[in-house]
This record gives C-alpha cells, structure tokens and sequence, in this order.
C-alpha cells in the first residue's frame, strides 16, 4: 500500500488547510484510516480517524475544528482544518491500517500555523 500526501503548508492563526491523502496498492484489506502528527521535540500523537464504514474518532485538541472524511470510491481520505491555531504546528502522517499487516504510512506533510 502506497500513501501519498497533499494539501499542508503555511497558514495564519484562525485559517484552514485541506489535507488529502491518496492510497494505492492492495487496499481491500485496509480498515481504519486516519492522520498523526507529531510536533518538534513531541511525541507523534494520533489527530483523527475513520473506518471504511465513516465512524470518526477525534483528539480532544481538535474536536470541533477538524473534521475528517473518506472517499472510499477514490481510496483518499481527507483531513479539513478550520480554526488553526500555532499548537497544530507539526507533521501530519497519513496512515492506512491493514487487518494483518499493522499501519502503513505516508511521507509526512509539513503544516506550519503562524500567530
């Protein structure tokens, strides 16, 4: 499974950014998917996820201003951040969860929310 990134970058205080990750490769055992992020110094802690059937889970830091979403038809799961504040400065990781095989990842995408 191939996970590909789009949509970080630079933000103000109080903007959004549209994060889209796109999986490729043998995806018909993939479950859950979902975003990390990991801050500099910071662990790397889990931001939102979704289940192939649309059930949402959420980081209290983020609840109410990021909303995660899935296209199954398109393999792409999407991560909408409203309400940016400098704290949500980090790395965001896409990932897929295979039911044997454990989590795939993406590159990474830097989003860096300025005060």
């Amino acid at each position: 499974v191939q996970l590909v990134e789009s949509g970080g970058g630079l933000a103000q205080t109080g903007g959004s950014l549209r994060l889209s990750c796109a999986a490729s490769g043998t995806i018909f055992s993939i479950n859950d998917m979902g975003w990390y992020r990991q801050a500099p110094g910071k662990q790397r802690e889990l931001v939102a996820s979704i289940t192939n059937s649309g059930i949402t889970n959420y980081a209290n830091s983020v609840m109410g201003r990021f909303t995660i979403s899935r296209d199954n038809a398109k393999n792409t799961v999407y991560l909408q951040m409203n309400s940016l504040k400098p704290e949500d400065t980090a790395v965001y990781y896409c990932y897929a969860k295979h039911v044997v095989i454990g989590n795939y990842w993406g590159q990474g995408t830097q989003v860096t929310v300025s005060s």
